[in-house]
């Protein structure tokens, strides 16, 4: 559970662990992981648009 808690904090959807440690790399590479998911989330609506207009 501790990977889909992760994901909540990046999306916001979750509060952040206030205990956790906050460094300026941490801070880099909470930015880019956020940036991956949502375009990961991006392409597969588009992919997902895709496939229902071309079977309707």
């Amino acid at each position: 559970m501790g990977i889909l808690n992760q994901i909540a904090e990046y999306l916001y959807l979750k509060k952040k662990d206030p205990n956790a440690p906050r460094t300026q790399w941490m801070k880099y590479m909470h930015g880019i992981n956020r940036i991956s998911i949502l375009l990961f989330l991006a392409g597969l609506i588009i992919l997902a648009i895709k496939l229902f207009v071309r079977r309707g």
